[in-house]
């Protein structure tokens, strides 16, 4: 049974990946969890997405695609990036 892990990130966690000088401790806790889930052999795919202040939405308009920007995120945290595993599903028994 495959999952996606959803990575929620601040605006601040954003910004920390791509300065040169807050990457490695931004991406640390992440990468060794990665990391694990690599080692257990569950990690299909990892995928980061770009901030919202970067999103467009695309709509069929009139024979071609209109690209707007937004949309918006109103909170204070947006996906970041996701991460799929694999696993297989275990059968749980209970007794009475």
């Amino acid at each position: 049974m495959q999952y996606s892990l959803m990575i929620y990130q601040t605006d601040a966690q954003f910004a920390a990946r791509t300065d040169p000088q807050r990457r490695e401790a931004a991406n640390g806790a992440f990468g060794r969890y990665v990391g694990a889930l690599q080692e257990a052999g569950i990690l299909l795919t990892t995928l980061g997405i770009e901030p919202a202040k970067t999103a467009a939405t695309i709509r069929a308009g009139n024979g071609s695609p209109l690209v707007q920007d937004g949309p918006y995120a109103e909170t204070k945290e947006q996906l970041g990036g996701l991460c799929v595993i694999e696993v297989r599903p275990t059968r749980v028994v209970t007794t009475a």
